[in-house]
Order: structure tokens, then C-alpha cells, then sequence
């Protein structure tokens, strides 16, 4: 057993050496408490080998204790601890009433730690993003004067397309993923500022800033979870892609109740605004599909709020995001991928190197079919925030009902997320891939054919409901196959993702305001079924490389033994 091995801490032994404090020290292990033990043999016992100690982070420890201890609880920290050394304990077998000997692996907490650190990244999207996703929504119906706020989302995601093509690789490899989701967060609340002064000279540029941020933040997001997972699973001996797209569950059944939270605060602080009459029953023929934002039904019934309450909203949501802000600084770790470093890239890339590397992925022609699916992950998550809730929702009900139809749409959004997360690990991905397509194609349909009236107001949260159902296996799925897939550049992987979703909400808002809501829904049938497509091709290229592989393990050993024989 190599002696100077990071990997082997003694923890509660008298006698241990300094070099041993230290390296309890760096892992930020306590001794535990309460302990009478005997003196520090310097090395594991010879049976630590059984308990995989070549795994990167394992740690094995040696310590003795008294049964009475056990039994009083002073020993309360050991129920972090697995891996019970029966050679140990059979050699103490005479003494079992007075002492028991064990040899412990330290990876039983490594689920613990890696789960705070997702409890605080996804706690901190959370606050960040009840800012945001209430002030989306709401941008088309606030500000429809020349369409700012339509043009507000535009620039926003165009700037999100041109820092995915280069900043993401570049601020993680310098900055890491913690601290660039840190400044990417700042870029978040600056848009939330802009928002108290709105004209063009505030959100347009407050918008880039977003965008520029967005981007980073997303690609730092993606690749922390990746590599959390693909730890945990190395270590437990798990499969690496189910650990993946479960963390990927956890984070978005918190995330997406930001949405909850958001267009609840939101309902609540516009529902003092004055009642409206109703609504012209000649007016509601122009909302829903048949909306060409010619006619007048998107500007009569939106009733603007107040100033003094939509000072109130952004004071929330400005508060909510520094707090996101101040809890991911404050507590969530660094992360280090260690397979990386493990394959030998101990030197950093060259600069051109990194700038390019997204580009550099295209080569791979599995990426060059899947960017359909965040494309249409960007067309869907526009349509549904910049058109259903202004043409379906303000057109037909009024701006005050905007929040608490959102909120359906974000609950469900939530619960599917985790729930898909778990069910990946028996249907497989793409079986929830059909699942997700079959729910949007009937969404579009019935929104094709729907003529939203006041009197049906339930249909209007259904619809939003199964929607985000659906947008929950975009969410959860898609990052965790772009993970997987792309496992040695996680990076220029996700940067690529966010690209392509912001070119999405790009070309969507880009249009919103010269296409009809019918045309829309005919488009984004369109891009469903090609990206599905291009989807179950790739999924069709794997499954036969998967079988070549295993058809040439099979054979080779046959052509073994007929050589032997010819011998």
C-alpha cells in the first residue's frame, strides 16, 4: 500500500503526523469525535484494498473504537462511513465486547456534498430566475408600444447566440464554473435594473448584457452537473448517464418553480390593478391563431398596471436576484474535472484553441443533427412566452391572468422534470423523447383549432400544463444528452446547445411581429418533426455502432481459436 497516497487518511487515531493533519485538512475531514482509539499505524491495513481506494477521491481511514462507544452514539459521525473490514474485526473477535476494528471508505458522504452543491446551484437559479421568467412573460404585454418588449427578447437572445460561439469554453477554463455563473448572475440583475426605466436606450442594452452572460451561465451550469454526476457514478459504480440525468431532474424540478414563484408574485402584485370590463365579444375573433397583431385585440385588453406597482414587481424580483447571487458565491463549491486531468490535459489549451473549440465540434456529425433539438427548444419556449400569453392570454382575459396561467405551465414543468429524470433509468431516453413530441404535436394541433373565450378558462391552463410536460424532456433530456454524448467536450458541448436554442428564440421573437399566431404553429410543427428526425437517426447510428462493437467481440475470439487450431 503506497504510504504517501493522498487517497488514505486516520482519522480519530492518536499519534497521527503532521503530514496526516494536513491532508485532513485539504479534504476538509474532522476527526471523529468522542473516540478512544490507539495509536496511529502510519499506513491502511493491508485489507483496504478491498475497498477500491484507486478510485479518484476515495478515502480509506483505519480506526478503532470501543463497542460502548458505538452504542452511546459518541461515534454519531460514522454513519457516513461504509465498507466494514471483516478481516479487521475477526482479528479483534476475542476483545468483540471491548473494541471492534474497522477499515472505512470515506465515499459515503460524497452523495452528501454533492447534493448541497446541487441543492445551492439549482436554490440560487431558483431566485434568480423568479426574476427573470416573471419579467419574460411579461415583456410583450408591458411594453407592446412598437414592440420593445418583443424587441427587448430579440436582442437578448442574439446576444446569447454570439457569446455561445466563443465566451462559454473560455470563461470556464479561466474562471471555473462556479465564478463564472457568479458574473454571468450580475448580467441577469442588470436586465432587471433596466427594467425600472424602460425605453429603448435601457433595455436594448441591458438586453446584450443578458445575452453575453446567458450563455457562460448555462455551459458553466451544464458542465458542473456533468461532472458532479459522472463523480458520484464513478465512485458508486453507477451507470454515468442515469446519475447525469438524474442531478439534471433534481436541478429542474427547483429551477423551473422559479416560473411558479415569478408569475406569482407578478398575479399578485398586478391583481390590485383595477378591474377591466369585459371584453368585446369582436375583439376575441382576433385572439388565439387567428391573431395577425393587426388587428387591435393585442393592445385594447392589456390595461397597464400602474407605475407605482410595476416599481413594486421590480423591486422583488431585484432583491430575489441578489440573493441568488450572494448564495452561489457564498456556498457552492469548485468543482474540478478530474477526468480531464486524468487524461493529461494538466497544461491549459491554447487561446485560439479554446475560441474555436465550438466551432471544432461540428466536425462530430452527431452534433450537426441534434442542434435541431435545443433550435426547436428556443422556437418553443418563444412561442410560449412571447405569443400564447399575449394572443391567447391578455387578447382573451386580460394582463392580470398572465401569472397564474404561467404558473400551471411552470409546476408541471417542475414535477415532469423530476419525474423524467427518475423514468430515464427505465424507459430510456427515447421513449420520453416520443413522449415529448406526442404532447407538443397535440398542443399545436389544439391551438390551431381553438378559439379562446373567457367562458372557457380552464382550457386555459391545460394547455400550458401539457406544454410544459413536454418542455420538461427538452429541458432535462437534451442536457443530459449533450452530456453523455459529448462527455470529453462538455464545454463546447453545451456552449453549442445554447447557440442554437438562442438562434431559436432569435429567428421566433424575431418574427413575432409579422407573422399570425397560425403560421407560427405551423412552424414550429415543422421544426418538430425535422428535429425528431434528425434525433432518431442519431439515436439509430449509436445502436449500430453498439452492435458492430459487439459483433466484433464475439467473433474475435472464434478467429482466436481457429488460428490455435491451424497451429
Amino acid at each position: 500500500m503506497n504510504q504517501r497516497s493522498p487517497e488514505y487518511l486516520h482519522l480519530g487515531l492518536r499519534g497521527c503526523s503532521p503530514q496526516i493533519r494536513e491532508l485532513q485538512r485539504q479534504h476538509g475531514l474532522n476527526p471523529v469525535k468522542g473516540l478512544e482509539a490507539e495509536s496511529c499505524p502510519g499506513q491502511p491495513c493491508s485489507n483496504a484494498s478491498i475497498l477500491t481506494p484507486q478510485l479518484p477521491g476515495s478515502v480509506v481511514a483505519h480506526i478503532t473504537f470501543t463497542l460502548a462507544e458505538l452504542q452511546t452514539g459518541q461515534a454519531e459521525e460514522t454513519d457516513k462511513y461504509s465498507g466494514l473490514c471483516e478481516k479487521c474485526t475477526s482479528f479483534d473477535n476475542h476483545y468483540r465486547e471491548r473494541q471492534i476494528s474497522w477499515c472505512l471508505k470515506l465515499s459515503g458522504s460524497t452523495m452528501e456534498r454533492s447534493l448541497k452543491n446541487i441543492l445551492v446551484l439549482s436554490f440560487g437559479f431558483l431566485l434568480l430566475f423568479t426574476a427573470y421568467w416573471g419579467l419574460q412573460t411579461l415583456q410583450s404585454s408591458l411594453y407592446s408600444e412598437e414592440g420593445l418588449g418583443v424587441a427587448a427578447l430579440s436582442t437578448l437572445y442574439g446576444g446569447m447566440l454570439l457569446s455561445s460561439m466563443f465566451l462559454p469554453p473560455i470563461l470556464i477554463k479561466k474562471l471555473g464554473c462556479k465564478w463564472t455563473i457568479v458574473i454571468a448572475m450580475c448580467c441577469y440583475v442588470s436586465f432587471t435594473l433596466g427594467n425600472f426605466y424602460a425605453s429603448w436606450y435601457t433595455l436594448i442594452p441591458t438586453s446584450i448584457l443578458l445575452g453575453l452572460g446567458a450563455a457562460p451561465l448555462w455551459s458553466a451550469q451544464g458542465t458542473y452537473l456533468t461532472i458532479m454526476g459522472n463523480t458520484h457514478a464513478e465512485k458508486r459504480g453507477k451507470v454515468r448517464r442515469d446519475v447525469v440525468s438524474q442531478y439534471f431532474g433534481i436541478f429542474f424540478l427547483i429551477y423551473q418553480s422559479s416560473g411558479v414563484f415569478g408569475n406569482l408574485i407578478s398575479s399578485l402584485v398586478f391583481g390590485q390593478t383595477p378591474a377591466q370590463g369585459a371584453i368585446p365579444e369582436k375583439q376575441l375573433l382576433h385572439c388565439g391563431a387567428s391573431d395577425c397583431l393587426m388587428a387591435t385585440a393585442s393592445t385594447n385588453s392589456t390595461n397597464r398596471p400602474s407605475q407605482e406597482l410595476i416599481y413594486t414587481l421590480l423591486g422583488i424580483y431585484t432583491g430575489s436576484g441578489f440573493l441568488g447571487i450572494l448564495l452561489t458565491a457564498v456556498f457552492l463549491k469548485p468543482v474540478r474535472d478530474t477526468q480531464q486531468k486524468s487524461e493529461g490535459e494538466k497544461q491549459a489549451s491554447p487561446f485560439w484553441s479554446t475560441l474555436l473549440s465550438t466551432v471544432k465540434l461540428f466536425r462530430d456529425k452527431r452534433l450537426c443533427l441534434l442542434v435541431l433539438l435545443p433550435l426547436y427548444s428556443g422556437f418553443q419556449q418563444a412561442f410560449l412566452a412571447g405569443d400564447y400569453t399575449r394572443s391567447y392570454i391578455t387578447c382573451a382575459l386580460g394582463i392580470q391572468f398572465v401569472g397564474y396561467v404561467m404558473i400551471c405551465f411552470s409546476a408541471v414543468n417542475a414535477l415532469c422534470s423530476v419525474l423524467y429524470g427518475k423514468l430515464a433509468q427505465y424507459t430510456g431516453r427515447t421513449a420520453l423523447f416520443a413522449l415529448g413530441a406526442l404532447i407538443h404535436l397535440s398542443c399545436i394541433t389544439g391551438l390551431l383549432l381553438w378559439k379562446p373565450h373567457p367562458r372557457q378558462l380552464p382550457l386555459f391552463f391545460v394547455f400550458p400544463g401539457l406544454w410544459g410536460a413536454a418542455d420538461a424532456v427538452w429541458q432535462t433530456q437534451n442536457n443530459a444528452l449533450f452530456g453523455v454524448l459529448f462527455e470529453k467536450n462538455k464545454e463546447a458541448a453545451f456552449a453549442s446547445y445554447r447557440l442554437w436554442e438562442a438562434l431559436g428564440f432569435v429567428i421566433a421573437f424575431g418574427y413575432s411581429m409579422f407573422l399570425c399566431v397560425s403560421v407560427k404553429l405551423y412552424v414550429l410543427l415543422g421544426v418538430l418533426s425535422l428535429a425528431m428526425a434528425a434525433y432518431g437517426t442519431v439515436e439509430y447510428l449509436g445502436s449500430k455502432k453498439v452492435a458492430r462493437l459487439l459483433t466484433e467481440e464475439q467473433t474475435k475470439p472464434a478467429e482466436e481459436g481457429v488460428t490455435k487450431t491451424k497451429t
